[in-house]
């Protein structure tokens, strides 16, 4: 099947990396442009394999180029919403090739070629061959196929925005519903060769973390595939409707985490944040000293207000891990009217890249538009604090009821409550007996006492 492929091609590879060091190579990527798309069309050439651009034996070490995978599928039960399901394939089946690295999705698309890939006689051409015998594979439902691959920049500058255009469409039809207005949500798995313990949960309101694949895509796919990476989940009880906790939810992240987590709020970065692969586009992260939050996408190349690029601090939150106050997010997600609704939605974020913020300008709230700095008026969390406190950021009031509560706890411990005192006088001759004692000592060292024996001349009882 693959005898004319110089490298071997097989799901063990998947979730292969290739390090700066053994890259021949990049494509696409933070330093270029990329993008893929995938097509439902009616009169395709089957088997059609091109590459227009340079080869890799036209390339040189190091050399970084754009690129851009276009496919073509005809098939009588074919449909067009299955697009955006079979495109995400494209991640999976890529790296199925040994040699060569894919991440993420739709425009922001990440690969290499490794040296010894092309030491071996690989080329771009036998990653178009082998995409084209893997999804018929994957999707029998597939009776034609073209793959062409882009690198010449002219050809994928217009190919991109061609992508972009059929995204916007696929993004727009999915806030057709709401959370409310359906049964079912779904489970992705798809990143799990990348996060063995991470699930997306999928609703019409959030846009899986990718951002490529929305509830109707869901939909379809698992009624094409019913034994595939995406399921339906009953969402059962509603525990939290503003957070977004629902009974069945936690049962499937449980059971497809392998137990590493029980507990989700689909819209919330506080206590149980959903968790993030590592394809999301964005990450929500919490901005303590100002109680806030901020947002840093993908394609964002300077350091966030906390002094960490976008790289760190998805690094801090990837891999399935849940942890509070990080969250993985799309842009679409960012869009929607629950977006981190339990949080305060965009009156609690208190910074995002100026790029981003100008793309979700019209589904932020009118009156909060010119409350949110970008990286043009902060960059620190002190001038964070000048921009909101001039413009009367909402979050100023949450920092006021803090800062109140606090004091008034301080009042509280400087006040000592009243006591009444009961004394009891002890047999110098019978210890007490403590399975376990710990008391602090300094340098944050804790001293431990196992099964310690405590003696008492008097013991003295405090009722407040």
């Amino acid at each position: 099947m693959f005898e004319d492929i110089p490298v071997d091609v097989s799901p063990m590879y998947e979730g292969e990396r290739i390090r700066s060091a053994n890259m021949f190579v990049e494509l696409a990527g933070p330093k270029s442009i990329g993008a893929e798309l995938v097509q439902v069309e009616d009169n395709v050439e089957d088997g059609k394999i091109q590459v227009i651009g340079p080869e890799l034996t036209q390339m040189k070490q190091g050399d970084i180029f754009p690129f851009g995978i276009n496919i073509q599928i005809q098939g009588e039960k074919l449909e067009k919403e299955l697009e955006g399901v079979i495109e995400r394939r494209i991640h999976e089946l890529c790296n199925y090739v040994k040699g060569f690295m894919h991440l993420n999705q739709r425009d922001q698309i990440w690969c290499r070629v490794s040296n010894e890939a092309l030491e071996a006689g690989f080329k771009l051409e036998h990653l178009a061959k082998s995409l084209s015998i893997l999804f018929r594979e994957e999707f029998p439902i597939i009776e034609k196929i073209s793959v062409t691959i882009f690198t010449n920049k002219e050809e994928v500058e217009s190919f991109l925005e061609m992508a972009r255009d059929q995204y916007t469409q696929r993004d727009a039809r999915s806030r057709e519903l709401s959370d409310e207005d359906v049964d079912v949500f779904y489970g992705c798995l798809m990143c799990q060769s990348f996060a063995p313990s991470h699930m997306c949960v999928v609703t019409p309101d959030r846009t899986a973390l990718c951002g490529a694949i929305n509830w109707f895509d869901c939909r379809a796919a698992a009624k094409m595939d019913p034994d595939g990476p995406i399921f339906e989940i009953e969402k059962g009880d509603v525990i939290d409707a503003e957070k977004g906790e629902y009974s069945n939810v936690n049962e499937a992240i449980a059971e497809h985490s392998q137990g590493t987590t029980d507990r989700v709020y689909i819209h919330s970065v506080f206590e149980y944040p959903h968790t993030s692969c590592g394809c999301f586009e964005a990450v929500a992260f919490y901005i303590p000293e100002l109680d806030g939050i901020g947002i840093v996408d993908r394609d964002f190349r300077g350091e966030t207000p906390l002094g960490i690029p976008f790289s760190a601090m998805a690094g801090q939150c990837s891999g399935g891990k849940q942890v509070e106050g990080f969250t993985g997010l799309s842009l679409e997600y960012m869009r929607s009217p629950k977006f981190l609704q339990a949080d305060g939605g965009y009156g609690r974020v208190i910074w995002m890249p100026k790029a981003m913020k100008d793309s979700v300008m019209e589904f932020m709230p009118e009156e909060m538009r010119d409350k949110i700095p970008t990286e043009e008026e902060a960059t620190s969390i002190n001038e964070i604090k000048d921009f909101i406190t001039q413009h009367q950021h909402p979050v100023l009031d949450l920092i006021k009821q803090s800062e109140t509560e606090s004091k008034k706890e301080d009042i509280e411990k400087e006040t000592p409550p009243e006591t009444e005192e009961t004394e009891y006088e002890t047999i110098p001759s019978i210890p007490v007996m403590a399975p376990e004692l710990s008391m602090p000592a300094a340098g944050g060292v804790k001293i431990i006492f196992k099964n310690a024996k405590i003696y008492a001349e008097k013991v003295i009882i405090k009722r407040k």
